[in-house]
């Protein structure tokens, strides 16, 4: 048997970036630039006035912080289901990018029911810390789902970096700008890897059904008052927000059971 040479080893697993992964570098360099070039933008003065201020047996903004607790039942699933399906079911990157999300969900359940206790800066901080979390394993996923596992590992890393990132630059400067792109980019760029065909042999995920979800929840967001006043005062915009938002993470506890049951 004739030996492999190290430098051909090497050539095989250090294949040249394909084009899909040049254009994710591209996005990435674009969206960079437009984070240091890009316009000042204020959050609003009124960010922390939610419409349901009630309290329940002691816990204020009782609805808000309690909504909270599905992410962190999701988070706990998709952490039960990994281990299920173990090494042999799933390639390491997926592994590794659906437990960063997951867990980042259990983070942002922590972070956000924190921050609802009793809304100010210092509670949105590690609010959004956990969503940075979240946001880089739900994006890596997609990558390795989509173009490959090496490039989903990257882009994970890269948002582990970048998330936080944004959110002390917010907490320093006032400008939420680095966090908006780093949300509403990432959610853009999932939107971009929905449209393109599964990778063969990887995670079947439908990519359309997360943005579906977190969009519904995005626009609750925006009618917390108006959906308050809408159902009599019986529950807020931004308490279903976050149930819509948790419901986001069945596609991917979804793609996990087909996965299992096909086995």
């Amino acid at each position: 048997m004739n030996a492999v040479h190290p430098l051909q080893t090497f050539s095989r697993r250090w294949l040249p970036p394909q084009p899909a992964e040049w254009a994710l570098l591209a996005a990435a360099a674009t969206l960079l630039v437009f984070v240091f070039w890009g316009p000042f933008l204020p959050a609003s003065a009124h960010q922390h006035h939610f419409a349901d201020q009630r309290g329940w047996r002691g816990l204020p903004c009782a609805l808000d912080v309690l909504s909270n607790l599905p992410f962190a039942v999701a988070g706990m699933w998709g952490l039960v289901w990994l281990r299920r399906l173990g090494a042999l079911r799933l390639c390491l990157a997926t592994r590794a990018t659906a437990a960063l999300f997951f867990g980042g969900l259990v983070l942002t359940a922590v972070g956000s029911g924190w921050y609802h206790w009793q809304p100010d800066d210092a509670g949105l901080l590690w609010d959004r810390l956990g969503m940075a979390v979240a946001f880089a394993g739900l994006l890596g996923l997609a990558v390795v789902g989509r173009i490959s596992p090496r490039a989903g590992v990257a882009t994970a890393l890269c948002l582990l970096v970048a998330g936080p990132a944004a959110v002390v630059a917010w907490a320093h400067t006032g400008n939420l700008l680095p966090w908006a792109v780093v949300q509403f980019g990432g959610l853009l760029a999932v939107l971009a890897l929905a449209c393109m065909p599964h990778r063969h042999g990887a995670l079947v995920v439908q990519w359309g059904a997360v943005i579906a979800w977190y969009a519904v929840a995005k626009a609750f967001e925006l009618a917390d008052h108006a959906v308050f006043e809408a159902t009599g005062q019986w529950v807020s915009g931004h308490t279903l927000k976050h149930l819509m938002a948790a419901g986001a993470a069945l596609p991917v506890l979804f793609a996990m059971a087909r996965l299992h049951h096909s086995c």
